[in-house]
């Protein structure tokens, strides 16, 4: 890993732009205590252009580099040393947006010397993600941890706080703070 810390905040709402909702308010909150000289790159995968995710491993067997806003993901994927998946519970599981590029993954796993896996092992995988009940996010930080294992990525231990409307979280004293050193593990 790079000597400077580089963390990729993959933002994976569905609000509307300019709608903060409760996880990214946890997710920012956290960002704030970030050491002094940390980079911070944030994408809002719900206003990239991402195509759908085409299985052809079985057919062609590997992908074309990626073009467009998928490069950009990709791009900040391989530049980052801590990726960050903000996410809020949906339906129990990941939000589409998130889902989608992580589907991806399969397909930057095929590129012709890009060696994805590879680059990625070692970085570390981190969750903050708001709902009503800390179980009900488990299913999503499980699918998670086990992306990050197979991977090499390490999975570190997720973020949590109580959702609902926006704001909701700031009624959250424990995820506030929790959020306060949550990155500096």
């Amino acid at each position: 890993m790079s000597s400077t810390r580089h963390v990729l905040f993959l933002v994976s709402n569905s609000r509307e732009p300019g709608q903060l909702g409760n996880t990214e308010t946890l997710a920012r909150r956290a960002a704030a205590a970030l050491p002094e000289g940390s980079v911070q790159t944030w994408l809002h995968l719900s206003q990239l252009d991402i195509p759908p995710f085409v299985d052809v491993r079985h057919t062609q067997g590997h992908y074309a580099a990626p073009e467009g806003d998928l490069k950009r993901v990709l791009d900040a994927l391989l530049a980052a040393t801590d990726v960050v998946a903000v996410a809020p519970v949906y339906w129990f599981s990941l939000p589409a947006p998130l889902k989608g590029v992580l589907d991806h993954w399969s397909g930057f796993l095929r590129v012709p010397g890009l060696d994805f896996k590879a680059r990625m092992s070692g970085k570390r995988l981190w969750a903050v993600s708001t709902n009503g009940s800390r179980a009900k996010a488990q299913p999503m930080f499980d699918s998670l941890a086990m992306c990050a294992e197979f991977m090499g990525m390490r999975w570190m231990p997720p973020l949590w706080g109580q959702g609902g409307a926006p704001g909701a979280v700031l009624a959250d004293t424990t995820a506030l703070q929790a959020a306060d050193d949550w990155l500096l593990g």
